[in-house]
Protein backbone atom coordinates (compact mmCIF):
# COMPACT_ATOMS: atom_id res chain seq x y z
CA UNK A 1 0.00 0.00 0.00
CA UNK A 2 2.81 2.41 0.90
CA UNK A 3 4.67 1.68 -2.35
CA UNK A 4 1.49 2.23 -4.34
CA UNK A 5 0.86 5.56 -2.62
CA UNK A 6 4.48 6.62 -3.21
CA UNK A 7 4.19 5.79 -6.90
CA UNK A 8 0.92 7.73 -7.13
CA UNK A 9 2.53 10.69 -5.37
CA UNK A 10 5.49 10.65 -7.77
CA UNK A 11 3.19 10.47 -10.80
CA UNK A 12 1.01 13.25 -9.40
CA UNK A 13 4.05 15.47 -8.79
CA UNK A 14 5.36 14.84 -12.31
CA UNK A 15 1.97 15.73 -13.78
CA UNK A 16 1.68 18.90 -11.71
CA UNK A 17 5.19 20.00 -12.71
CA UNK A 18 4.29 19.39 -16.35
CA UNK A 19 1.16 21.52 -16.02
CA UNK A 20 2.94 24.35 -14.22
CA UNK A 21 5.74 24.42 -16.82
CA UNK A 22 3.44 24.12 -19.86
CA UNK A 23 2.94 27.92 -20.21
CA UNK A 24 6.56 28.12 -21.34
CA UNK A 25 5.36 26.49 -24.57
CA UNK A 26 1.72 27.60 -24.71
CA UNK A 27 1.57 31.12 -23.26
CA UNK A 28 2.97 32.74 -26.40
CA UNK A 29 0.46 30.92 -28.59
CA UNK A 30 -2.54 31.89 -26.43
CA UNK A 31 -1.38 35.50 -26.09
CA UNK A 32 -0.73 35.88 -29.82
CA UNK A 33 -4.12 34.37 -30.64
CA UNK A 34 -5.99 36.70 -28.29
CA UNK A 35 -4.13 39.75 -29.55
CA UNK A 36 -4.71 38.91 -33.22
CA UNK A 37 -8.39 38.04 -32.70
CA UNK A 38 -9.25 41.17 -30.76
CA UNK A 39 -7.21 43.36 -33.08
CA UNK A 40 -9.27 42.03 -36.00
CA UNK A 41 -12.53 42.55 -34.09
CA UNK A 42 -11.68 46.16 -33.24
CA UNK A 43 -10.45 46.85 -36.78
CA UNK A 44 -13.52 45.30 -38.47
CA UNK A 45 -16.06 46.53 -35.91
CA UNK A 46 -17.81 48.84 -38.39
CA UNK A 47 -18.04 46.23 -41.17
CA UNK A 48 -20.05 42.99 -41.56
CA UNK A 49 -16.73 41.10 -41.50
CA UNK A 50 -16.70 41.55 -37.74
CA UNK A 51 -19.04 38.54 -37.45
CA UNK A 52 -16.37 36.31 -38.98
CA UNK A 53 -13.77 37.78 -36.64
CA UNK A 54 -15.99 37.14 -33.61
CA UNK A 55 -16.67 33.55 -34.71
CA UNK A 56 -12.95 33.10 -35.28
CA UNK A 57 -12.32 34.33 -31.74
CA UNK A 58 -14.87 31.85 -30.39
CA UNK A 59 -13.30 28.95 -32.31
CA UNK A 60 -9.79 29.91 -31.22
CA UNK A 61 -10.77 30.31 -27.56
CA UNK A 62 -12.67 27.01 -27.61
CA UNK A 63 -9.70 25.18 -29.13
CA UNK A 64 -7.37 26.67 -26.51
CA UNK A 65 -9.86 25.86 -23.72
CA UNK A 66 -10.16 22.26 -24.90
CA UNK A 67 -6.37 21.92 -24.87
CA UNK A 68 -6.11 23.51 -21.42
CA UNK A 69 -9.01 21.39 -20.15
CA UNK A 70 -7.25 18.21 -21.26
CA UNK A 71 -4.08 19.36 -19.51
CA UNK A 72 -6.02 20.09 -16.32
CA UNK A 73 -7.83 16.75 -16.45
CA UNK A 74 -4.83 14.66 -17.40
CA UNK A 75 -2.14 16.32 -15.28
CA UNK A 76 -4.09 17.76 -12.34
CA UNK A 77 -7.07 15.40 -12.13
CA UNK A 78 -9.54 18.28 -12.48
CA UNK A 79 -13.14 17.19 -12.98
CA UNK A 80 -14.43 19.54 -15.66
CA UNK A 81 -16.32 19.32 -18.91
CA UNK A 82 -16.16 21.94 -21.66
CA UNK A 83 -19.76 22.97 -22.45
CA UNK A 84 -21.16 22.39 -25.91
CA UNK A 85 -21.22 25.37 -28.24
CA UNK A 86 -24.37 26.52 -30.01
CA UNK A 87 -23.61 29.44 -32.31
CA UNK A 88 -27.30 29.94 -33.10
CA UNK A 89 -28.75 31.02 -36.41
CA UNK A 90 -28.79 34.31 -38.22
CA UNK A 91 -25.90 36.47 -39.33
CA UNK A 92 -25.73 39.13 -36.60
CA UNK A 93 -27.31 36.91 -33.98
CA UNK A 94 -24.33 34.56 -34.13
CA UNK A 95 -21.91 37.31 -33.21
CA UNK A 96 -24.15 38.54 -30.41
CA UNK A 97 -24.62 34.98 -29.09
CA UNK A 98 -20.85 34.51 -28.94
CA UNK A 99 -20.17 37.83 -27.23
CA UNK A 100 -23.00 37.29 -24.70
CA UNK A 101 -21.82 33.80 -23.74
CA UNK A 102 -20.42 34.03 -20.17
CA UNK A 103 -18.34 30.89 -20.68
CA UNK A 104 -16.38 32.57 -23.52
CA UNK A 105 -15.36 35.41 -21.20
CA UNK A 106 -14.48 32.98 -18.40
CA UNK A 107 -12.35 30.96 -20.81
CA UNK A 108 -10.55 34.11 -21.99
CA UNK A 109 -9.95 35.10 -18.37
CA UNK A 110 -8.40 31.67 -17.80
CA UNK A 111 -6.14 32.06 -20.84
CA UNK A 112 -5.09 35.51 -19.64
CA UNK A 113 -4.20 34.01 -16.25
CA UNK A 114 -2.20 31.26 -17.90
CA UNK A 115 -0.29 33.71 -20.11
CA UNK A 116 0.48 36.09 -17.24
CA UNK A 117 0.49 34.53 -13.79
CA UNK A 118 1.01 31.04 -15.18
CA UNK A 119 3.91 32.15 -17.36
CA UNK A 120 5.53 33.98 -14.46
CA UNK A 121 5.24 30.91 -12.23
CA UNK A 122 6.57 28.71 -15.03
CA UNK A 123 9.61 30.95 -15.48
CA UNK A 124 10.31 31.04 -11.75
CA UNK A 125 9.70 27.32 -11.18
CA UNK A 126 11.56 26.33 -14.33
CA UNK A 127 14.51 28.50 -13.33
CA UNK A 128 14.54 26.94 -9.86
CA UNK A 129 14.37 23.43 -11.30
CA UNK A 130 16.91 24.06 -14.07
CA UNK A 131 19.26 25.93 -11.74
CA UNK A 132 19.03 23.16 -9.18
CA UNK A 133 19.77 20.49 -11.76
CA UNK A 134 22.63 22.56 -13.12
CA UNK A 135 24.24 23.00 -9.69
CA UNK A 136 23.52 19.40 -8.62
CA UNK A 137 25.22 17.94 -11.71
CA UNK A 138 27.97 20.55 -11.91
CA UNK A 139 30.67 18.23 -10.47
CA UNK A 140 30.21 15.94 -13.48
CA UNK A 141 31.27 18.44 -16.14
CA UNK A 142 32.75 21.50 -14.44
CA UNK A 143 36.26 20.39 -15.46
CA UNK A 144 35.28 20.64 -19.13
CA UNK A 145 34.12 24.27 -18.86
CA UNK A 146 36.92 26.67 -19.67
CA UNK A 147 37.30 29.33 -16.98
CA UNK A 148 34.95 27.63 -14.51
CA UNK A 149 31.45 28.61 -13.38
CA UNK A 150 30.31 31.26 -10.90
CA UNK A 151 28.32 29.64 -8.08
CA UNK A 152 27.59 31.59 -4.95
CA UNK A 153 30.54 33.78 -3.99
CA UNK A 154 33.18 31.69 -5.72
CA UNK A 155 34.19 30.56 -9.19
CA UNK A 156 34.19 26.78 -9.36
CA UNK A 157 36.90 25.13 -11.50
CA UNK A 158 37.24 21.54 -10.30
CA UNK A 159 35.28 18.55 -9.11
CA UNK A 160 36.31 19.13 -5.51
CA UNK A 161 35.16 22.76 -5.55
CA UNK A 162 31.81 21.89 -7.19
CA UNK A 163 30.97 18.88 -5.01
CA UNK A 164 29.93 20.88 -1.87
CA UNK A 165 27.38 22.77 -4.01
CA UNK A 166 25.62 19.58 -5.18
CA UNK A 167 23.43 19.29 -2.02
CA UNK A 168 22.20 22.86 -2.54
CA UNK A 169 21.23 21.97 -6.10
CA UNK A 170 19.45 18.83 -4.94
CA UNK A 171 17.65 20.92 -2.31
CA UNK A 172 16.46 23.31 -5.02
CA UNK A 173 15.17 20.39 -7.11
CA UNK A 174 13.42 18.94 -4.06
CA UNK A 175 11.91 22.35 -3.29
CA UNK A 176 10.57 22.60 -6.85
CA UNK A 177 8.98 19.16 -6.47
CA UNK A 178 7.47 20.08 -3.08
CA UNK A 179 6.08 23.34 -4.49
CA UNK A 180 4.34 21.53 -7.37
CA UNK A 181 1.31 20.40 -5.35
CA UNK A 182 0.52 23.64 -3.48
CA UNK A 183 1.04 25.69 -6.65
CA UNK A 184 -1.12 23.32 -8.74
CA UNK A 185 -4.05 23.22 -6.30
CA UNK A 186 -5.30 26.75 -7.14
CA UNK A 187 -5.00 26.03 -10.87
CA UNK A 188 -7.14 22.91 -10.54
CA UNK A 189 -9.89 24.88 -8.85
CA UNK A 190 -9.59 27.85 -11.20
CA UNK A 191 -9.74 25.53 -14.23
CA UNK A 192 -12.99 23.96 -12.98
CA UNK A 193 -14.43 27.39 -12.15
CA UNK A 194 -13.53 29.15 -15.39
CA UNK A 195 -13.45 26.34 -17.97
CA UNK A 196 -16.00 23.89 -16.58
CA UNK A 197 -19.64 23.85 -17.44
CA UNK A 198 -20.86 24.05 -13.85
CA UNK A 199 -18.72 24.95 -10.86
CA UNK A 200 -19.15 22.55 -7.94
CA UNK A 201 -20.01 24.91 -5.12
CA UNK A 202 -22.93 23.23 -3.39
CA UNK A 203 -21.08 21.52 -0.58
CA UNK A 204 -18.76 24.39 0.28
CA UNK A 205 -19.31 26.93 2.98
CA UNK A 206 -20.04 30.53 2.12
CA UNK A 207 -16.76 31.80 3.53
CA UNK A 208 -14.72 29.40 1.44
CA UNK A 209 -16.65 30.34 -1.70
CA UNK A 210 -16.14 34.04 -0.96
CA UNK A 211 -12.43 33.45 -0.41
CA UNK A 212 -12.08 31.63 -3.72
CA UNK A 213 -13.99 34.36 -5.51
CA UNK A 214 -11.67 36.90 -3.95
CA UNK A 215 -8.68 35.04 -5.38
CA UNK A 216 -10.33 34.88 -8.80
CA UNK A 217 -11.08 38.63 -8.74
CA UNK A 218 -7.51 39.35 -7.63
CA UNK A 219 -6.17 37.13 -10.40
CA UNK A 220 -8.39 38.72 -13.05
CA UNK A 221 -7.36 42.23 -11.97
CA UNK A 222 -3.65 41.36 -12.02
CA UNK A 223 -3.97 39.42 -15.26
CA UNK A 224 -5.90 42.21 -16.97
CA UNK A 225 -3.34 44.83 -15.99
CA UNK A 226 -0.49 42.60 -17.13
CA UNK A 227 -2.21 41.91 -20.45
CA UNK A 228 -2.74 45.64 -20.98
CA UNK A 229 0.97 46.33 -20.35
CA UNK A 230 1.98 43.48 -22.65
CA UNK A 231 -0.24 44.95 -25.39
CA UNK A 232 1.48 48.33 -24.90
CA UNK A 233 4.84 46.61 -25.19
CA UNK A 234 3.74 44.71 -28.31
CA UNK A 235 2.39 47.84 -30.01
CA UNK A 236 5.45 49.97 -29.25
CA UNK A 237 9.08 48.96 -29.17
CA UNK A 238 8.89 45.14 -28.89
CA UNK A 239 12.45 45.27 -27.66
CA UNK A 240 13.35 44.47 -24.10
CA UNK A 241 10.39 42.66 -22.50
CA UNK A 242 9.90 45.06 -19.59
CA UNK A 243 6.42 43.71 -18.59
CA UNK A 244 8.24 40.81 -16.91
CA UNK A 245 8.73 43.11 -13.91
CA UNK A 246 5.00 43.77 -13.54
CA UNK A 247 4.37 40.04 -13.96
CA UNK A 248 6.71 39.35 -11.07
CA UNK A 249 5.58 42.28 -8.95
CA UNK A 250 1.86 41.56 -9.25
CA UNK A 251 2.34 37.81 -9.15
CA UNK A 252 4.01 37.90 -5.71
CA UNK A 253 0.97 39.14 -3.68
CA UNK A 254 -1.41 37.10 -5.86
CA UNK A 255 0.50 33.88 -5.20
CA UNK A 256 0.56 34.54 -1.45
CA UNK A 257 -3.17 35.32 -1.49
CA UNK A 258 -3.97 32.16 -3.45
CA UNK A 259 -1.79 29.97 -1.23
CA UNK A 260 -3.36 31.20 2.01
CA UNK A 261 -6.95 30.81 0.72
CA UNK A 262 -6.71 27.75 -1.53
CA UNK A 263 -3.66 25.86 -0.33
CA UNK A 264 -2.93 26.27 3.36
CA UNK A 265 -6.30 26.62 5.08
CA UNK A 266 -8.38 23.97 3.25
CA UNK A 267 -5.60 21.41 3.79
CA UNK A 268 -4.84 22.18 7.42
CA UNK A 269 -5.62 18.59 8.41
CA UNK A 270 -2.79 17.33 6.18
CA UNK A 271 -0.33 19.54 8.08
CA UNK A 272 -1.73 18.63 11.49
CA UNK A 273 -1.31 14.94 10.75
CA UNK A 274 2.43 15.69 10.49
CA UNK A 275 2.41 17.55 13.83
CA UNK A 276 2.61 20.91 12.06
CA UNK A 277 -0.09 23.55 11.70
CA UNK A 278 -1.62 26.05 9.27
CA UNK A 279 0.77 28.73 10.52
CA UNK A 280 3.71 26.66 9.34
CA UNK A 281 1.96 26.01 6.03
CA UNK A 282 1.53 29.76 5.47
CA UNK A 283 5.16 30.37 6.55
CA UNK A 284 6.43 27.74 4.11
CA UNK A 285 4.20 29.04 1.30
CA UNK A 286 5.31 32.65 1.74
CA UNK A 287 8.96 31.58 1.69
CA UNK A 288 8.35 29.47 -1.41
CA UNK A 289 6.62 32.30 -3.25
CA UNK A 290 9.35 34.73 -2.24
CA UNK A 291 12.04 32.33 -3.48
CA UNK A 292 10.21 31.91 -6.78
CA UNK A 293 9.95 35.69 -7.05
CA UNK A 294 13.69 36.17 -6.37
CA UNK A 295 14.55 33.39 -8.82
CA UNK A 296 12.38 35.13 -11.42
CA UNK A 297 14.21 38.40 -10.74
CA UNK A 298 17.52 36.58 -11.18
CA UNK A 299 16.30 34.97 -14.42
CA UNK A 300 14.95 38.28 -15.78
CA UNK A 301 18.17 40.14 -15.05
CA UNK A 302 21.75 39.00 -15.56
CA UNK A 303 21.35 35.26 -14.82
CA UNK A 304 25.02 35.18 -13.94
CA UNK A 305 25.83 34.89 -10.28
CA UNK A 306 23.22 32.58 -8.66
CA UNK A 307 22.49 34.81 -5.66
CA UNK A 308 19.01 33.32 -4.85
CA UNK A 309 20.86 30.38 -3.28
CA UNK A 310 21.43 32.51 -0.16
CA UNK A 311 17.73 33.29 0.45
CA UNK A 312 17.13 29.57 -0.16
CA UNK A 313 19.55 28.65 2.63
CA UNK A 314 17.91 31.27 4.89
CA UNK A 315 14.48 29.79 4.13
CA UNK A 316 15.66 26.28 4.94
CA UNK A 317 17.09 27.48 8.27
CA UNK A 318 13.93 29.44 9.19
CA UNK A 319 11.56 26.64 8.20
CA UNK A 320 13.74 24.06 9.94
CA UNK A 321 13.67 26.09 13.17
CA UNK A 322 9.89 26.56 12.89
CA UNK A 323 9.31 22.85 12.25
CA UNK A 324 11.64 21.86 15.10
CA UNK A 325 9.75 24.13 17.49
CA UNK A 326 6.44 22.59 16.47
CA UNK A 327 7.71 19.01 16.62
CA UNK A 328 9.34 19.57 20.02
CA UNK A 329 6.28 21.11 21.67
CA UNK A 330 4.67 19.23 24.52
CA UNK A 331 2.02 16.80 23.29
CA UNK A 332 -0.30 17.74 26.14
CA UNK A 333 -0.84 21.21 24.63
CA UNK A 334 -0.98 21.24 20.85
CA UNK A 335 -1.87 17.56 20.50
CA UNK A 336 -4.55 17.89 23.18
CA UNK A 337 -6.09 20.89 21.42
CA UNK A 338 -6.14 19.01 18.12
CA UNK A 339 -7.60 15.98 19.87
CA UNK A 340 -10.38 18.09 21.36
CA UNK A 341 -11.08 19.63 17.96
CA UNK A 342 -11.19 16.17 16.36
CA UNK A 343 -13.57 14.86 19.02
CA UNK A 344 -15.84 17.87 18.65
CA UNK A 345 -15.95 17.39 14.88
CA UNK A 346 -16.54 13.65 15.12
CA UNK A 347 -19.25 14.15 17.75
CA UNK A 348 -21.02 16.66 15.51
CA UNK A 349 -20.69 14.21 12.62
CA UNK A 350 -22.13 11.39 14.73
CA UNK A 351 -25.10 13.57 15.68
CA UNK A 352 -25.69 14.42 12.01
CA UNK A 353 -25.52 10.75 11.01
CA UNK A 354 -27.93 9.79 13.79
CA UNK A 355 -30.41 12.53 12.87
CA UNK A 356 -30.29 11.57 9.19
CA UNK A 357 -30.82 7.91 10.07
CA UNK A 358 -33.78 8.74 12.33
CA UNK A 359 -35.33 10.87 9.58
CA UNK A 360 -34.91 8.01 7.11
CA UNK A 361 -36.52 5.51 9.49
CA UNK A 362 -39.40 7.89 10.19
CA UNK A 363 -39.93 8.48 6.48
CA UNK A 364 -39.84 4.77 5.64
CA UNK A 365 -42.26 3.93 8.47
CA UNK A 366 -44.63 6.72 7.47
CA UNK A 367 -44.63 6.01 3.74
CA UNK A 368 -44.41 2.22 3.93
CA UNK A 369 -45.45 0.08 6.87
CA UNK A 370 -47.70 2.69 8.51
CA UNK A 371 -49.68 3.28 5.32
CA UNK A 372 -50.12 -0.47 4.80
CA UNK A 373 -51.26 -0.99 8.39
CA UNK A 374 -53.84 1.80 8.02
CA UNK A 375 -55.11 0.17 4.82
CA UNK A 376 -55.14 -3.19 6.63
CA UNK A 377 -57.33 -1.75 9.41
CA UNK A 378 -59.76 -0.29 6.89
CA UNK A 379 -60.03 -3.61 5.02
CA UNK A 380 -60.73 -5.50 8.26
CA UNK A 381 -63.39 -2.94 9.23
CA UNK A 382 -65.15 -3.26 5.86
CA UNK A 383 -64.93 -7.06 6.03
CA UNK A 384 -66.55 -6.99 9.48
CA UNK A 385 -69.46 -4.93 8.11
CA UNK A 386 -70.02 -7.26 5.13
CA UNK A 387 -69.44 -10.55 6.93
CA UNK A 388 -73.17 -11.25 7.46
CA UNK A 389 -74.69 -9.70 4.32
CA UNK A 390 -71.96 -10.33 1.71
CA UNK A 391 -69.74 -13.23 2.77
CA UNK A 392 -67.95 -13.43 -0.60
CA UNK A 393 -66.96 -9.72 -0.54
CA UNK A 394 -65.86 -10.08 3.09
CA UNK A 395 -63.66 -13.02 2.14
CA UNK A 396 -62.03 -10.99 -0.64
CA UNK A 397 -61.38 -8.12 1.79
CA UNK A 398 -59.84 -10.53 4.29
CA UNK A 399 -57.57 -11.94 1.55
CA UNK A 400 -56.45 -8.41 0.65
CA UNK A 401 -55.86 -7.70 4.33
CA UNK A 402 -53.71 -10.81 4.69
CA UNK A 403 -51.63 -9.80 1.63
CA UNK A 404 -51.25 -6.30 3.04
CA UNK A 405 -50.11 -7.69 6.39
CA UNK A 406 -47.47 -9.72 4.57
CA UNK A 407 -46.25 -6.67 2.67
CA UNK A 408 -46.08 -4.61 5.88
CA UNK A 409 -44.12 -7.38 7.59
CA UNK A 410 -41.63 -7.55 4.71
CA UNK A 411 -41.14 -3.77 4.76
CA UNK A 412 -40.56 -3.82 8.51
CA UNK A 413 -37.97 -6.58 8.06
CA UNK A 414 -36.23 -4.61 5.31
CA UNK A 415 -36.22 -1.54 7.53
CA UNK A 416 -34.76 -3.49 10.43
CA UNK A 417 -32.16 -5.01 8.10
CA UNK A 418 -31.13 -1.48 7.02
CA UNK A 419 -30.71 -0.44 10.66
CA UNK A 420 -28.75 -3.51 11.67
CA UNK A 421 -28.66 -6.57 9.40
CA UNK A 422 -29.65 -9.77 11.25
CA UNK A 423 -26.88 -11.77 9.58
CA UNK A 424 -24.36 -9.29 11.01
CA UNK A 425 -25.64 -9.77 14.53
CA UNK A 426 -26.01 -13.56 14.21
CA UNK A 427 -22.95 -14.63 12.20
CA UNK A 428 -20.52 -11.70 12.28
CA UNK A 429 -18.83 -9.35 9.84
CA UNK A 430 -17.30 -11.99 7.55
CA UNK A 431 -20.62 -13.67 6.81
CA UNK A 432 -22.48 -10.36 6.45
CA UNK A 433 -19.96 -9.02 3.92
CA UNK A 434 -20.05 -12.28 1.96
CA UNK A 435 -23.84 -12.02 1.87
CA UNK A 436 -23.46 -8.51 0.45
CA UNK A 437 -21.02 -9.81 -2.16
CA UNK A 438 -23.36 -12.64 -3.14
CA UNK A 439 -26.18 -10.17 -3.74
CA UNK A 440 -24.09 -7.73 -5.77
CA UNK A 441 -24.42 -7.70 -9.58
CA UNK A 442 -20.63 -7.12 -9.77
CA UNK A 443 -18.00 -9.81 -9.31
CA UNK A 444 -16.80 -9.36 -5.71
CA UNK A 445 -13.94 -11.18 -4.01
CA UNK A 446 -13.80 -11.11 -0.20
CA UNK A 447 -10.76 -11.73 1.96
CA UNK A 448 -11.53 -11.47 5.68
CA UNK A 449 -9.20 -12.16 8.59
CA UNK A 450 -11.10 -11.30 11.76
CA UNK A 451 -10.12 -13.86 14.43
CA UNK A 452 -12.04 -12.03 17.14
CA UNK A 453 -15.30 -10.16 16.66
CA UNK A 454 -15.02 -6.41 17.31
CA UNK A 455 -17.58 -4.42 19.22
CA UNK A 456 -21.02 -4.07 17.55
CA UNK A 457 -20.64 -0.35 16.61
CA UNK A 458 -17.29 -1.04 14.92
CA UNK A 459 -18.69 -4.12 13.19
CA UNK A 460 -21.70 -2.15 11.96
CA UNK A 461 -19.52 0.72 10.65
CA UNK A 462 -17.26 -1.73 8.77
CA UNK A 463 -20.32 -3.41 7.23
CA UNK A 464 -21.79 -0.14 5.98
CA UNK A 465 -18.40 0.95 4.56
CA UNK A 466 -18.42 -2.17 2.38
CA UNK A 467 -22.11 -1.74 1.52
CA UNK A 468 -21.71 1.90 0.44
CA UNK A 469 -18.52 1.16 -1.51
CA UNK A 470 -20.21 -1.70 -3.41
CA UNK A 471 -23.22 0.51 -4.17
CA UNK A 472 -20.97 3.29 -5.49
CA UNK A 473 -18.94 0.83 -7.58
CA UNK A 474 -22.06 -0.41 -9.33
CA UNK A 475 -23.91 2.90 -9.59
CA UNK A 476 -21.18 5.45 -10.39
CA UNK A 477 -17.82 3.78 -11.06
CA UNK A 478 -19.02 1.35 -13.79
CA UNK A 479 -16.81 -1.27 -12.18
CA UNK A 480 -16.63 -4.89 -13.30
CA UNK A 481 -14.76 -6.28 -10.30
CA UNK A 482 -14.41 -5.31 -6.65
CA UNK A 483 -11.90 -6.66 -4.13
CA UNK A 484 -12.80 -6.46 -0.44
CA UNK A 485 -10.12 -7.04 2.19
CA UNK A 486 -10.88 -7.01 5.92
CA UNK A 487 -8.28 -7.74 8.55
CA UNK A 488 -7.74 -7.06 12.20
CA UNK A 489 -4.21 -6.23 13.32
CA UNK A 490 -4.03 -5.68 17.04
CA UNK A 491 -6.55 -3.06 18.06
CA UNK A 492 -7.27 -1.77 14.54
CA UNK A 493 -9.80 -3.21 12.12
CA UNK A 494 -8.98 -2.20 8.54
CA UNK A 495 -11.48 -2.43 5.69
CA UNK A 496 -10.31 -1.85 2.12
CA UNK A 497 -12.58 -1.90 -0.94
CA UNK A 498 -10.93 -1.52 -4.35
CA UNK A 499 -12.75 -1.47 -7.70
CA UNK A 500 -11.59 -1.27 -11.32
CA UNK A 501 -14.01 1.50 -12.30
CA UNK A 502 -13.55 4.92 -13.85
CA UNK A 503 -12.56 6.67 -10.60
CA UNK A 504 -13.17 10.33 -9.86
CA UNK A 505 -15.30 9.66 -6.76
CA UNK A 506 -16.62 12.83 -5.13
CA UNK A 507 -15.54 12.68 -1.49
CA UNK A 508 -17.99 15.41 -0.51
CA UNK A 509 -20.96 13.45 -1.84
CA UNK A 510 -23.72 12.35 0.49
CA UNK A 511 -22.73 8.69 0.71
CA UNK A 512 -19.00 9.10 1.31
CA UNK A 513 -19.39 12.10 3.61
CA UNK A 514 -21.88 10.12 5.70
CA UNK A 515 -19.45 7.22 5.85
CA UNK A 516 -16.66 9.55 6.91
CA UNK A 517 -18.76 10.93 9.76
CA UNK A 518 -19.75 7.42 10.84
CA UNK A 519 -16.12 6.27 10.90
CA UNK A 520 -14.78 9.41 12.57
CA UNK A 521 -17.46 9.14 15.25
CA UNK A 522 -15.68 5.93 16.32
CA UNK A 523 -12.30 7.70 16.29
CA UNK A 524 -11.44 6.02 13.01
CA UNK A 525 -10.10 7.26 9.70
CA UNK A 526 -11.54 6.98 6.18
CA UNK A 527 -9.27 7.39 3.14
CA UNK A 528 -10.56 7.69 -0.43
CA UNK A 529 -8.13 7.40 -3.35
CA UNK A 530 -9.96 7.85 -6.64
CA UNK A 531 -7.94 9.44 -9.45
CA UNK A 532 -9.72 10.05 -12.78
CA UNK A 533 -9.59 6.83 -14.76
CA UNK A 534 -9.49 4.72 -11.61
CA UNK A 535 -9.06 2.61 -9.69
CA UNK A 536 -10.96 3.69 -6.58
CA UNK A 537 -9.76 2.53 -3.17
CA UNK A 538 -11.78 3.18 -0.01
CA UNK A 539 -9.99 2.30 3.19
CA UNK A 540 -11.36 2.57 6.71
CA UNK A 541 -9.29 2.08 9.86
CA UNK A 542 -11.41 1.52 12.95
CA UNK A 543 -10.04 1.16 16.50
CA UNK A 544 -11.74 -1.84 18.06
CA UNK A 545 -9.89 -2.26 21.36
CA UNK A 546 -9.82 -5.63 23.02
Amino acid sequence: MTMRLSKQTAMRTAGELGFLLSPLALAGVWLAGLIVAWTLIVTLAVTPLVVGAVLGLALAVRAAAIAEGRLARGLLGARLRIPAWDSGSGFWRRAWRVLSDPWLWRAQAYLVLRTTVGFGLAVALGSLLAGGLFVATLPLYVGAIHGGVDVGLQRVHSFGQALPWAPAGLAAVALAALLAHPLALPWRRVSVTLLGEVARRDEKRGGVVAGERGVVVHALASGGLNLFLILIWALTSRGYFWPVWTLLGLGLPLAIHAWVVLGAQPHGEWWRERRLDVGFAIHAGVWAVLLLFLTGVWAASSRGYLWPVWPLLAALVALGAHAAALLARRPDTGALRERISTLETSRAGAVDVQEAELRRIERDLHDGAQARLVALGMSLGMAEQKLASEPQAAAELLADARAGAGEALRELRDLARGIHPPVLADRGLDAAVRALAAGSPIAVSVSATVPERPKPPVESAAYFVVAEALANAGKHAQARRVDVRIERAGSVLSVEVRDDGVGGAEETGGGLSGLRRRVEALDGKLTVISPPGGPTTIRAELPCGS
